[in-house]
């Protein structure tokens, strides 16, 4: 019942774009691979968000082609302007500078229009890419409104997060930067080797036999740095956790003396850190002094032929640059088409992790036909209720409440007792397995989920207060209430006047976890939101235990007032705060073990006399 919303650090880092400055060819291995466990299925079903794109991926594929080419086809444009240039030389004659002149605007021309290509391609791609993670971020947020209390309660909200968050932040990148590599990187594999084909064959065949050399070291390279990087992704955890451990509990840290250890901690952790990261870039380090002398064993014999063939007239000199330039930026594709599979292999098991959830089972629809925005009576009625939350272990059985309208009700029991159970099948976030419950004499089941919890308020023992300003915390409570309404609200919950000396008043912005109040502060506001609400039902999780003396009376004054003419169920830690109540349940192992009020209990001697003695050990009752 815990309204606390749960953070969590960013831990999960993204890989880098290799094309763009800070990225490189090795920036992908930096990230551990999570391999996906259905590859091929999952890759079908993130194409289907694609599908509603695939004008503009076509133009994308057209313009990768287009920009590719102009790139490709420009060393072999200036080849002609260096053949122009040796006929020149080697003729004494004239040199056609009109000639060189044209090639080089044409190569200009190439180069604008290629980088032309390659700015409209990002952007088309670029707009993709958003549209695309917006619908499918749109859609998760969606099935979490539609997933049953069950399921937050089984999964950590840290994890929750990261999936909507990091995991869908991942598949945008992917998008906006893998899929462009992936087509121009083939393009240009493709290009190069026609390209030297139409140089020479012969010299081609020697870059060729250059490629499994290529293959071999990078293969070899990044399944070593790849277990050194995963290392380090975990030692880096670890020290998040810690700095962060550290950082949220630094009065206790220092209450006790243990700085020192802290410290020595973090250098251990650090020290860790340290040497699995040397040894990733060390060992990725390696990959290109290995590719440059394979480059450059292939550049001596292309030279050496090549020199032989310009001798012998079968080749001219800008041939033979153009060939070279070729050869040099043969192996970049190449790495990159390696990097994006990895890449590749991480969004896929990153759109896995958001599938899981988009695949998990929604609360029972409720049908258009119920919905009901009448007011109903509080009285509530439990009937031959039984509730398990698995099958193998029977929480609630046959249980039978009935209480009136205006009455109130104390729920108390040891931990695991039903106490908070109780309260989620009231209010529909669990559904029973058998019987049934009533709402001013109709069953809940017949009514919308939503028009049901508009007849409850709640105040809980964390209080939930958003990052906005007072004025909107409050009015959280009534969708378009008005001022007035909010400032009686405020003035009946004891909140107004603390309020009004507040430097911004009623427009004083809370911040992060609202810790610019004090906890009996933050108390008084949601219970100022749920007199605002107005509701027939009210739940209460005894919200005193934090605060001092002075301001327990105060939140208590504003409790009565709220309780008034209202149904009020109470989950009691403090047995001394519901003396008062008309009706005492008193919960164990999911059965109602006692009931009546607290003088009928303390007569019977049975468990609630114990309980209730044993807080007050020492004390005349």
């Amino acid at each position: 019942m815990s309204e606390r919303p749960f953070k969590t650090n960013q831990q999960q880092k993204t890989g880098g774009n290799p094309m763009r400055p800070g990225g490189g060819p090795m920036r992908a291995m930096q990230m551990p691979v999570e391999k996906p466990k259905n590859f091929k299925g999952t890759f079908k079903r993130l194409l289907k968000y694609l599908k509603p794109y695939r004008v503009h991926l076509i133009t994308v594929f057209f313009l990768a082609i287009a920009s590719t080419i102009f790139n490709i086809g420009a060393p072999r444009v200036m080849a002609l302007a260096v053949n122009k240039l040796q006929e020149g030389f080697l003729s004494s004659n004239e040199i056609d500078f009109n000639y060189i002149t044209n090639i080089l605007l044409i190569l200009a021309g190439m180069y604008i229009l290629s980088s032309l290509f390659n700015l409209s391609m990002g952007l088309v791609m670029s707009g993709v890419s958003q549209r695309t993670v917006r619908d499918l971020r749109r859609e998760v947020d969606l099935k979490f409104s539609r997933l049953p209390l069950s399921y937050y309660d089984k999964h950590p909200h840290g994890d929750m997060l990261s999936r909507v968050t990091n995991d869908v932040d991942t598949i945008a990148n992917t998008l906006q930067q893998s899929l462009t590599q992936m087509i121009t990187s083939a393009v240009y594999i493709l290009g190069y080797i026609v390209m030297m084909l139409t140089i020479s064959p012969a010299l081609t065949l020697i870059v060729m036999a250059t490629l499994p050399f290529y293959v071999l070291v990078t293969a070899n390279v990044a399944k070593r740095a790849q277990k050194y990087f995963a290392a380090q992704q975990k030692e880096l955890g670890d020290l998040s956790a810690h700095v962060e451990e550290m950082y949220s509990g630094h009065k206790i840290v220092k209450a006790y003396n243990m700085e020192s250890e802290s410290i020595n901690k973090f250098k251990e952790v650090n020290a860790r850190l340290y040497n699995q990261g040397w040894k990733a870039q060390f060992v990725s380090g390696i990959m290109f002094p290995l590719m440059n002398i394979i480059s450059n064993v292939g550049y001596v014999f292309i030279s050496v032929v090549g020199g032989i063939w310009i001798s012998g007239d079968m080749l001219k000199v800008g041939d033979i640059l153009a060939f070279i330039q070729y050869s040099r930026s043969f192996t970049m594709p190449i790495v990159q088409t390696s990097n994006i599979a990895n890449i590749l292999q991480s969004t896929i098991a990153c759109a896995e992790r958001v599938f899981q959830v988009l695949d998990e089972d929604e609360e029972e629809p409720d049908s258009m036909e119920n919905h009901f925005d009448k007011k109903l009576e509080g009285s509530v009625e439990f009937r031959k209720v039984s509730f398990s939350y698995s099958p193998e272990a029977p929480l609630i059985k046959d249980m039978n409440l009935k209480v009136e309208s205006g009455h109130t009700v104390a729920i108390v029991g040891p931990t695991g007792a039903g106490k908070t159970t109780l309260v989620n099948l009231l209010m529909r976030f669990y559904e029973i397995d058998s019987g049934s419950i009533t709402l001013g004499g109709k069953d809940i089941r017949t009514i919308t989920r939503s028009s049901l919890r508009r007849h409850f308020g709640m105040v809980l023992q964390d209080t939930w207060l958003f990052n906005g300003t007072i004025r909107d915390n409050i009015l959280y409570g009534k969708e378009g209430a008005g001022e007035e309404e909010m400032t009686d609200a405020a003035i009946a919950a004891r909140a107004d006047h603390f309020i009004r000396t507040l430097p911004e008043g009623y427009d004083t912005v809370l911040n992060e976890e609202a810790s610019n109040l004090s906890q009996g502060q933050k108390q008084l506001i949601t219970i100022a939101r749920a007199l605002l609400a107005d509701p027939k039902v009210l739940i209460l999780d005894e919200a005193t235990s934090s605060v001092d003396t002075r301001t327990e009376l105060l939140i208590q004054e504003a409790m009565g007032t709220l309780m008034k003419n209202r149904t009020n169920f109470v989950i009691a830690h403090r047995l001394s705060t519901i003396k008062n109540a008309e009706t005492i349940l008193v919960m164990d192992k999911g059965s109602i073990i006692e009931m009546g009020s607290h003088h009928e209990l303390m007569e019977k001697d049975g468990f609630y006399a114990d309980l209730y003695k044993s807080q007050f050990a020492g004390y005349e009752i």
